[in-house]
């Protein structure tokens, strides 16, 4: 917890306002049943009115000052809390924004969800209550019991003979709660991930009508997680019902041994009534104990899981420093280079060698699994090559800005990511700065523009989420112009052309040979890699077959194999 709430340095000054607030209104709770003594014994028993009025006014004064100290106090303890969550929010997004690829395999999406809303929604909350209550409810406690010593001493003694018993029982039930809580906030990870996943699918389980197995999923997932936190709410609610019990049987015991006292003359009938509404108070105190408790178990587990994301060893982090250097075209150069992901054994690309000149265009061909996507995953530096070196523009990528080398690389995904916002907006993800005219030239070598040009509102209109409201091959031409649009000298298309006609897509390589990037193509369409200066053809990571269009039909059988297969398809879609 301690990483978390040290973002609360920049409130210090405020938490000690609302912390002195309080006090003042702790203060004022424990002289009140002084000043109720002083009216019984010195005002009601000795028939002094004048005291009663007098002491009477004192104890509304007190009654107004506590007041005032809650309200300003809540005011404060508010404040403080929504902007620490902001920012350990903000913070705690920015290091998700920093993650290399191989975070997020630790850390899946719907586990950061639940961190960045419920986790720190839940230790909001306790700052606010840490503020309010929560260390009003031990002092009050603690100053009551100080306060009955003060009145009477022998009958103070009868109100602690549980205490270092709850005391104990309160510190079991602390870590229980925690471990509890913990697997709580883990299902509730299940919970989110099922969610997001049957809404990204909601078209397939409709087609497959899959929608009643689904349900049974969230049904069994849902389950757990109620059963989880049924267990650790139960586990909770066994504290209150103790530590009212044992409150109960001081009070009782005061109450008893009280009359003897009051009977024998050693006690008056105020100071017994003040024992009483300090012994009240702590029962009081106690009681919220629970509550805080419950509270305190759930952010605890919640900071640990917050600090995972803060804390966590990315070994990117280091690379983001680097050399910056111009760049006007660009090289790419793959050397004896292979790869393994992250916390998995197996080899993905094995020997991998090839050089780019600025300028030409290499088509990556191969089998699904074959290791095409994780090669252009190497060049923006997504992930570590395990041996073997790149470099790009004739630099060590690891030797690059991190930034700057991605400020070079146009990448268009395998799937088309689209975000909320009008299509302008999502054109200058590409470029911040850029103006309409530069959108507009883009999505023209994209072949988008007279699309966009005949929607109601053109570059003003409203993208759904993820492009919903977009064809396949809109949102492909949409993600390519994006790329195009910051001017890149390495362009990645990560087989970004699937979804277009054969007319729209000769049109686009027409307008992509004219841009003077080195691009990098991932395809299966033969006739689209023919377009390329060269082939690279992977099969199981390694290299099968590497040359023009012409010298692969003469030396690879695999590529042989592939060009017929789709003449033959073509033949037949024309027959």
């Amino acid at each position: 917890m301690k990483t978390v709430f040290s973002y609360t340095k920049p409130y210090t000054f405020l938490m000690v306002i609302a912390l002195f607030l309080m006090l003042v209104e702790l203060v004022v709770e424990l002289l009140q049943p002084l000043v109720i003594a002083s009216i019984i014994d010195d005002g009601i028993i000795a028939g002094d009115q004048d005291t009663i009025i007098r002491l009477g006014i004192i104890l509304m004064g007190l009654s107004f000052i506590a007041f005032l100290s809650g309200v300003a106090n809540s005011y404060f303890a508010s404040h403080i809390s929504h902007s620490f969550s902001f920012d350990v929010r903000r913070e705690v997004y920015g290091r998700v924004q920093s993650f290399s690829l191989s975070m997020f395999n630790k850390f899946p999406a719907s586990g950061l969800i639940t961190r960045l809303t419920s986790d720190i929604q839940l230790i909001q909350q306790v700052l606010y209550m840490g503020l309010r209550i929560m260390l009003r409810a031990p002092l009050l406690v603690i100053g009551s019991m100080i306060m009955a010593f003060v009145v009477n001493a022998q009958l103070a003694l009868y109100l602690i003979i549980v205490f270092p018993v709850l005391l104990a029982f309160l510190y079991f039930m602390v870590r229980k709660g925690v471990v509890y809580f913990s697997f709580v906030q883990q299902r509730l990870d299940r919970v989110n991930r099922m969610v997001q996943e049957n809404l990204q699918a909601v078209r397939l389980i409709k087609a497959y009508l899959r929608g009643k197995y689904e349900a049974n999923r969230f049904s069994e997932v849902a389950g757990a997680l109620k059963t989880d936190t049924v267990k650790a709410f139960r586990i909770m609610e066994i504290i209150l019902p103790i530590l009212l019990f044992g409150m109960n049987v001081s009070l009782l015991a005061v109450l008893w041994f009280g009359a003897f006292e009051i009977q024998s003359g050693d006690a008056q009938i105020g100071e017994l009534v003040a024992i009483v509404n300090y012994a009240m108070r702590m029962t009081g105190a106690f009681s919220m104990f629970s509550f805080i408790i419950m509270a305190f178990a759930r952010a605890k587990a919640s900071s640990e899981r917050i600090e995972e994301v803060l804390l966590a060893d990315d070994g990117n982090a280091e690379a983001l420093h680097g050399e910056t250097v111009p760049v006007e075209e660009g090289a790419v150069r793959f050397d004896d280079v292979s790869f393994t992901y992250p916390e998995t054994s197996q080899q993905v690309l094995g020997h991998i060698s090839f050089s780019l000149a600025p300028r030409e265009k290499l088509a990556i061909m191969g089998a699904t699994g074959s290791g095409k996507t994780s090669l252009l995953q190497l060049i923006p530096r997504f992930y570590e090559a395990s041996s073997g070196n790149i470099s790009v523009h004739g630099r060590d990528v690891r030797d690059w800005d991190l930034q700057e080398l991605r400020k070079t690389i146009g990448l268009v995904p395998q799937q088309s990511m689209l975000f909320t916002g009008s299509i302008s907006d999502n054109l200058s993800w590409g470029k911040e700065q850029a103006e309409l005219p530069e959108l507009q030239g883009a999505a023209e070598k994209a072949q988008i523009d007279e699309t966009v040009q005949r929607f109601p509102k053109g570059y003003d209109t409203r993208v759904g989420q993820k492009g919903v409201n977009l064809s396949g091959g809109q949102k492909q031409r949409l993600s390519i112009a994006r790329a195009l649009v910051r001017k890149p000298s390495i362009l990645i298309l990560d087989d970004s052309t699937s979804a277009l006609d054969v007319k729209t897509e000769g049109a686009l390589w027409e307008e992509l040979e004219k841009e003077r990037a080195t691009t990098l193509l991932v395809t299966q369409k033969v006739r689209t890699a023919m377009r390329a200066d060269r082939i690279l053809l992977l099969e199981h990571g390694m290299i099968s077959a590497y040359g023009t269009h012409e010298q692969l039909l003469e030396k690879s059988s695999l590529y042989r194999e592939i060009a017929l297969s789709q003449q033959e398809e073509e033949v037949d879609e024309y027959v």
